[in-house]
Formats: structure tokens, sequence, C-alpha cells
């Protein structure tokens, strides 16, 4: 551990120089690094583009051992990755992506001791294999990136995140960093609480940035094509990010675009991961100018001269906002950050949040198969998605949620099946053992029976014939995947819960579960509320938007805003046509009977919204005349007809 008295200050900068280039640290970086380089747990609390990474990037230059980074997106990883190897910093990653003998060779740099930072995805943890493997290595420092993500009071929880305290205490690592660039009060204190991080710990540099122009620019959804293309003409082709909501507006925006000569092209998640990176490249170096892109744009983009930011549609929610528009001016220039403001989409927004509320018959649903259950409780995500009709990520935040009522505990998660295929003979491996070690390894070989070129792994057999635990098992063929002896392939994982108790009355359980998940749908809507309303507001846009974050320092009036240049936002009026109840009975019709059961009231209003479920998928209810036929009507309003026609 380092001492920031002299002469650690001195080291530190000579570091900070010799692998940065930078003379001097930020606002607030010193002080995270002085909490790290102390031994203390912390939390960095800055803007989009104010310089979290370095707040680990630096310090684990002086740890001993590894620096293990959560980080939410692939692309992320891959651009701080090749930060980091620019600066000539031993830095890799394990993920999906990855060819066997690329992985092999980052396993063996990490045993070795030859990385500093390791970057994986919070689901790589849950990979029993990978754990088997990490948790033979040291680890200084565990680095949470996008950290509200742990909790529920944040834009984007997810709740494989809230295993994370586990993690670190399963794998012995004495330090953590909090890194988040949108986080207000409750969710601050909410992470830091689950990481036991003291409130010292916990740095806010301020979310007011003095040279961003904050513009609301109210416009029918008729008009939004030609101020965009006079926004874009407008700024010289300076670099620029659209922001739209879904796939297909991004595609024909971009094609628009292009058609009024600007040098547009479209990317989301939808798109070939090549051909994405290859559109990330291209902007990077300025071949293209304008990217018109969903929120699956910008993790990551370091690109400084982004001179203006436009949502073609709302963001998602105030945090959405702050972290899109924090992408533009990075390098201290005046940039311009505009939306083009009508509702007319709201219920757009909000139907992703009704699709993640599961009917009161889906929870009873899972809690039915953990009473039912023998033992331990095991099943596949995936399939248990599809028989309860509740998406993979709600039924997560179930899981966790029965958690916490002391039904079930997480146990650990496995792989159903493990293959293999020789890369070497069979004999030639069991040669290079002597001993009990040589007949373990030659069970593990007759007990894997092959088919023309797979071996499947026979665990129970294992366990009949040699008493051989699954994890020496696995950490054995691993060894071998790693060495090059074979090649090996694990497919669908499954989970293990123990179960703690069915003594909870069920209905009195699903009930109270069943509100909670009513609760956090209430606060989503709520926030896309609040959006709008900042968006309205007759106060300083920029001194409202820092307030949000907990940022008092910001100016009350910055004299560069829609609202300080007088122009304060009120949205057009949304006009609907009158829905007719006929036109309704025969659109729900298909659906009804295409199940085998009846529906509920709110599954025939995600039908009607288009809102995708297990079910409808199962159903194949795209197909179904009615399927969507409503999506531009609020969601409440279509469960109110569908209320009145019971």
């Amino acid at each position: 551990i380092i001492n920031l008295k002299e002469p650690g200050i001195y080291m530190i900068e000579s570091k900070l120089k010799q692998y940065f280039g930078f003379e001097k640290l930020r606002k607030g970086q010193s002080e995270v690094i002085h909490h790290i380089l102390n031994g203390d747990s912390a939390a960095a609390i800055f803007p989009t583009g104010a310089g979290k990474s370095l707040c680990y990037q630096l310090p684990a230059l002086f740890l001993p051992h590894l620096t293990l980074v959560i980080s939410p997106l692939l692309a992320l990883i891959k651009d701080q990755l090749d930060f980091l190897h620019s600066k000539g910093i031993s830095a890799a990653s394990i993920d999906s992506t990855q060819e066997r003998v690329s992985m092999q060779q980052v396993m063996q740099r990490a045993r070795n001791g030859e990385l500093k930072i390791l970057m994986i995805s919070v689901e790589r943890l849950k990979n029993e294999r990978f754990r088997q493997f990490i948790s033979q290595i040291p680890i200084s420092l565990l680095v949470v990136d996008e950290a509200h993500c742990i909790s529920e009071w944040g834009h984007n929880f997810r709740p494989d995140y809230l295993k994370l305290p586990y993690y670190r205490q399963q794998l012995n690592i004495p330090q953590v960093l909090l890194l988040t660039a949108t986080a207000t009060s409750n969710v601050i204190e909410d992470m830091c609480g689950k990481f036991g991080i003291h409130q010292d710990a916990i740095t806010v540099t301020g979310f007011y940035r003095s040279n961003l122009t904050l513009d609301v620019l109210p416009c029918i959804e008729e008009q939004k094509f030609e101020q965009l293309l006079q926004l874009i003409n407008r700024s010289k082709h300076a670099p620029t990010i659209v922001y739209v909501t879904l796939q297909n507006t991004a595609e024909t925006i971009a094609d628009r675009l292009k058609n009024s000569g600007i040098q547009a092209i479209a990317y989301h998640a939808g798109l070939d991961n090549e051909y994405r990176e290859s559109i990330q490249r291209k902007f990077m170096q300025g071949l293209t100018t304008c990217i018109v892109a969903t929120i699956a744009f910008g993790m990551g983009i370091d690109k400084s001269d982004i001179r203006q930011v436009i949502h073609y549609d709302l963001p998602k929610s105030i945090e959405n906002y702050a972290q899109e528009i924090g992408r533009s001016g990075r390098d201290g220039q005046r940039s311009t950050c505009t939306i083009l403001a009508n509702a007319d989409n709201v219920n757009v927004l909000e139907n992703f949040i009704f699709g993640d509320t599961p009917d009161k018959c889906s929870i009873e649903y899972v809690v039915d198969q953990i009473y039912s259950s023998e033992g331990d409780w095991e099943f596949s995500i995936n399939q248990l998605s599809s028989e309860s009709n509740i998406r993979t990520l709600p039924l997560k935040t179930l899981l966790v949620y029965l958690e916490l009522n002391n039904v079930i505990e997480s146990k650990y998660s496995y792989y159903a099946s493990y293959k293999f295929k020789f890369i070497d003979d069979a004999k030639t491996i069991i040669d290079r053992f002597q001993g009990e070690r040589r007949s373990f390894v030659e069970t593990i070989f007759q007990c894997s029976p092959q088919a023309k070129i797979w071996c499947s792994i026979d665990f129970d057999a294992l366990w009949l014939t040699y008493s051989a635990d699954r994890k020496r098992v696995i950490a054995a063929v691993d060894y071998f995947h790693e060495k090059g002896w074979i090649e090996l392939e694990s497919k669908q994982t499954i989970d293990v819960y123990k179960v703690l108790s069915k003594e909870a009355i069920k209905h009195a359980l699903v009930d109270n579960i069943f509100e909670l998940f009513s609760q956090k749908e209430k606060n989503e809507i709520l926030r896309i509320q609040q959006m709008l309303d900042f968006f309205q507001s007759e106060q300083c846009l920029s001194h409202s938007l820092a307030h949000y974050f907990s940022d008092g320092y910001a100016p009350t009036l910055c004299h560069h805003c829609s609202v300080c240049a007088g122009k304060v936002a009120k949205f057009p009026e949304r006009k609907q046509v009158p829905i007719d109840i006929n036109d309704v009975k025969n659109w729900i019709k298909p659906y009804q009977e295409a199940n085998l059961s009846p529906l509920s009231t709110k599954a025939l209003g995600r039908f009607l919204c288009g809102i995708t479920t297990p079910l409808s998928i199962k159903l194949k209810a795209k197909r179904m005349i009615g399927f969507g036929k409503l999506e531009a009507y609020p969601f409440n309003a279509i469960i109110n007809i569908l209320d009145e026609m019971n």
C-alpha cells in the first residue's frame, strides 16, 4: 500500500506522466486514487467524460495483484483495452467472442501474474469454469463500472449486479471501487451501502458542464425530420449523434438523411458486431460525421470533438439523457444538445416498462415450481421464462425478490452438459500423468462416451465408478482444454437454488411480490413523467439537471440553455382517433383462441400494444392482425377498454 504523503505523490505523478501523458490529475481523481492507494474502498460519481476510468487504471500500476473490472458492454471493454494497450499497460479481457487459444493465453498470463487489469462482464461470474479459474488468482481491487446497475432506484437495474457483494466476499477481494456517471442521492446511498463504502470515501465532482448548450425544441411529429435536417446543416457537418428509440427508426432516418446529402449511418443492436465496429471506427476517425443510433451506441465512445447530440425521440429517462448528451464536447469546446420534443411516443417508452411487469398468475407459477421441488430447485432460465411468461430480466428480478423473502437462496450455476473432442489422442494425454492422477484421467475418458467426434462427460457414472467430484472433473478437463489437448464445450446453464422455506402462505407471498413489481412499474412510469416535466420546466435546464444529480454548485442561471434564452418548452397536444370496441374484439380473438387457458386483461393489452412476451413469441402473435394494432395508444387506456368489455 502506498502512503500518499511524500514521496508517494511524486511516484503517482511520475507514473501519470509516464503512462498517460498527463501532468496533473483532474478534479476528483486525486481524492479517489488517494482512497484506493491507502487501502480503502471508494466510489467515484463523475459526469460522462470526466475521467472515471483513470481512477482504477493508475492505481492498478501500484497494487500488488490483479485489478478485476466488471464492465457492462463488450464494446466498452474493447475500447478500454485498446486505450490501455496504447499506453503500454498489461490488460486483457475474457469474453464469449474469444477463440480458445486467445482465452487460454489470457488465463495463463493471469496465473503468471503478468496482467495488471482483467476486464469481464458481470455474467462471466456465473460461469462455474471461470469462477474455478479466478478463485486461484489473488485480486487487489474489484472495480464495478456503471455501478448504479446494482440499485433498484437506478435507471438501469440489473439483478446480476446484486450478487457482486457476494462474489467479492467469496473471492476475498479486499477493496472495491464503484464508478458511475448517473446516480441520484438515493442510488449513491444504496450502492455504497451494499459494499460498505464509507461516506468519506464517496467523491461526487458535480454534474454541471459550462460548455454544453441545452435546447428543447418542441415540434409535431411531421416537422421533426425537417428540423433535424436544419440542425445538421447548420453545424457544417460537425461530428453529430442523433438518438432514436427504435432500430427501424434509426434505419429510416439515416436513409432519409443520406437522400438529403448528409453522410449518415444507422447504428443499433440488431446489426452484425463486425459491422457495428466498423461504423464506430469510421466515426472515431472522422470518415463519417453523423451517426443515427439507438442507446446501443455511445458506451465507451471517447471522441472528444462531438459537437452536437440530437434526440430525435425522447430518451428513456433523465439519466439516459444526461449520459447521452455527456458524450458531446469532451474537449471543453462549445457543443449543442437538442431534443426535438413532443409526447407522441411516450407510450413507446412506457410499453418497455409494462412489458416487464409479470402477471400475478405468472409469479404464482414460479412459486409453485419451487414449492413442488424435492431438495434443491434446478432450472434453465430460458425455459422457465417461456413456461411462466415472464421476460428474462424481470424473472431474474423475481428470483432476487424470492431470495429477499428467504424462500430460496442462490447456490451456484452449472452447465447441463460438457462435451469435448480430442486434439491429442487419449493415450498421449493419459501418459502425461502418474499414479492416482493417471487413474482419474483414464476414468474421465472411460465415462465420456464418444459419438462420431465429440465425447459427452457422464458425471453420474464418474461419481459411481470413482467417487469423482464434479468440481474436480471440470477443473481437469478445463486444464486439458487450456493446454490445447482437447477442445471443450459447455452448454445450457442450469441455476441451482436451495429452497429455504415452503412455509410462507403462497397467495400472500405472490401478492407481496406482485405489489413490489407494481410499485417498480409505477416508479418507472413516474421517471418518465419527471423527464417530461424537466423538458418543459421554467427553470434553467442546466441547473435543474445538475440538481437532479445532487450537484448543489451549478449556477442558478447558466445562460446557455433554451430556458435562459427565454424559450420555455410546451409540448404539442397528442391527437388520437377514438377506438372502436368491436375492432378490439376482432383483433384479440385469434390470440385468445390460440391459447389454451384464459388470458389476463394485461396479457391482451400487451398484445394490442405490440409488447413482446414469451407467450406472444410462443403463439407467433406477430403474425396475427391485432398484434401492435394500438401501439400508438397509452397502455392504461387500452386496459380500461378491455376492462369495460368484460
